[in-house]
């Protein structure tokens, strides 16, 4: 326990829980479900695409020089000699006063330079009326021009989407290598706690914390793996623990204060947990244990037992090591700048995160308290948009006031409008 520090400010236990964070190692999945994941290896083509020229419409292969001066007035006939589609190769070539009908994705004829599109002509038995003038060129794919063979296409530590499963499609790869996600062992700790289904008569309570704190961790990227209920023991809470040392990630909720039944961080130590730290200058989430044990095994986290403080305490802190594991670089929630609609007051010294609703009005970002802020109350976290930062040192934000806010509803960063 020595070593273990004690009462550091957000910022500090930020840095030592990123500190003990890596991307976890490389699996191989199917490109269908790597969607979300990072890559973990730098994607080279041995492919070029379009593989040969080809056309990007429906219409003519013809020759750019063919068509000088066509016009609705004055159009220029073509002998059509024969048809090439999407995965066909030409009969053969374009000579002077000739075109071909083509299909879009269809390589272009041998002498043709130009696709004329199939609403600028009028066919005529085997003619083509052409009625447009086009510069060699016009609506033709050059080989090469989405992808050269030995491109890099993309790098290792790429987030991967609906974009990069397409190119990976396109170049013939199944499976990708992604970095693992984290598997996050939870428990819940309390002799007044009960299952979902479980009887809250006198006075027991839902262990609802796991569901919220599973949510997050899918939310997050991660696996997360339902330990149950540990009673107040040191025995039942050692063997819950034991069954988590397999995942990357142990977080527990309850039982990291100072009371006399809580008996978190002694079994951890029992159990071989190094405890880094205890308690952050910070409201809700203060009473938080983080420790490790040793160099590869899983990190843990104490997380308070309120409902909203164990929330509060997995976005600043487990959060961030989750998607570092993930292998992403950025690892926060997106912050915006909003105006107070009510002044906000505090003692100085500690740092809160105020559950704020968030509003646009006029072109202007509005911020408002969702009421209550007990840590108790997790309605108010359900009603909150975001977490408005109230420094540590302020002891007031006055109503008009700019103030910075952690978005947790990224739905409304959505839009109302497309913006055209």
């Amino acid at each position: 326990m020595s070593s273990m520090r004690r009462g550091l400010t957000a910022s500090e236990a930020l840095r030592a829980v990123l500190e003990e964070a890596t991307a976890l190692p490389f699996e191989r999945v199917p490109i269908a479900v790597a969607a979300g994941r990072v890559l973990g290896e730098s994607i080279l083509s041995a492919r070029t695409l379009p593989p040969a020229d080809c056309s990007a419409m429906d219409g003519y292969a013809a020759r750019a020089a063919d068509l000088e001066g066509a016009s609705a007035g004055s159009p220029r006939a073509l002998d059509v000699l024969f048809e090439v589609a999407a995965g066909a190769s030409a009969a053969g070539s374009i000579g002077s006063g000739q075109a071909a009908r083509i299909f879009t994705g269809a390589p272009m004829p041998p002498g043709a330079d130009v696709i004329v599109r199939q609403e600028e002509t009028t066919r005529e038995g085997a003619r083509v009326l052409v009625r447009v003038a086009l510069p060699a060129g016009q609506d033709v794919r050059r080989a090469g021009e989405d992808i050269r063979a030995g491109d890099q296409i993309l790098a290792a530590g790429s987030p991967i989407s609906a974009a990069e499963i397409g190119l990976l499609a396109s170049l013939g790869r199944s499976q990708v290598a992604v970095h693992q996600r984290p598997r996050v062992a939870i428990l819940s700790g309390g002799d007044e706690l009960v299952e979902i289904d479980g009887d809250p008569a006198g006075g027991r309570i839902v262990s609802s914390n796991s569901y919220s704190l599973a949510a997050q961790c899918r939310e997050a990227g991660a696996e997360p793996i339902y330990l149950g209920i540990a009673r107040d023991t040191p025995a039942e809470l050692e063997a819950v623990l034991r069954r988590g040392l397999h995942c990357d990630v142990i977080m527990s909720s309850a039982g990291v204060s100072v009371g006399d039944h809580d008996y978190v961080r002694p079994v951890l130590e029992k159990l071989g947990c190094t405890l880094l730290f205890w308690g952050v200058d910070m409201r809700p989430g203060h009473p938080l244990v983080f420790g490790r044990f040793g160099e590869t095994g899983p990190l843990v986290f104490g997380l308070p037992g309120n409902p909203v403080s164990a929330m509060v305490t997995f976005e600043q802190f487990v959060r961030p090591v989750l998607r570092r594991q993930l292998g992403f670089t950025r690892l926060f929630r997106p912050t915006l700048q909003a105006t107070l609609v009510e002044p906000l007051r505090k003692s100085g010294g500690r740092l809160h995160f105020v559950r704020v609703r968030l509003e646009r009005r006029g072109g202007e970002l509005l911020a408002s308290s969702t009421g209550t802020q007990s840590s108790g109350v997790l309605r108010s976290m359900s009603l909150a948009q975001g977490l408005l930062i109230f420094p540590a040192e302020a002891t007031e934000l006055r109503a008009g006031e700019k103030a910075t806010v952690q978005v947790l509803d990224e739905s409304f960063l959505a839009a109302d409008e497309p913006g055209y």
